[in-house]
């Protein structure tokens, strides 16, 4: 079983290569500025001592005034995994954050699903397009504003 980050640890962490880019963190999360999130998500792969080769999953939260992504990533050669969060922009309309698909692979099904479900947009995606529902379905099904 891998050992989870605490939030204050990873925070640390990411601080050593991107300063002023975390804005707090929880006791198991770091929040991170969506502006650079890009540069953490490269670092955090990238740099020896983290690790973060694997992007296990992407999750979307409706918070009604806004949305937020959270990461949960995995190193394998620490054996350790760590969550990020992102706010999405300001308010509900303007839903959107980098893709990572250029860092994890993996990004590329889980940000088409949160896009086709809770509308997300992941800025930069090469097949920004719904994965589950049709081209014409209209709204995000899983948004707490969604009217069935």
């Amino acid at each position: 079983m891998s050992v989870l980050y605490r939030g204050e640890e990873l925070q640390a962490e990411i601080e050593k290569f991107a300063p002023g880019a975390t804005t707090g963190h929880s006791e198991d999360a770091v929040h991170v500025d969506a502006g650079q999130w890009l540069d953490v998500a490269q670092g955090l792969k990238e740099r020896e001592e983290l690790g973060f080769a694997a992007l296990t999953l992407l999750t979307t939260v409706d918070y009604i005034d806004h949305f937020e992504v959270v990461y949960h990533l995995r190193s394998l050669s620490h054996n350790r995994t760590g969550v990020i969060k992102l706010r999405c922009g300001e308010g509900r309309g303007d839903a959107a954050v980098p893709s990572v698909i250029s860092v994890w692979r993996g990004a590329d099904l889980q940000e088409r699903e949160a896009y086709d479900l809770m509308g997300v947009r992941f800025e930069g995606h090469p097949n920004m397009k719904r994965l589950m529902l049709w081209e014409g379905f209209e709204g995000h099904p899983l948004r707490k504003d969604y009217l069935r």
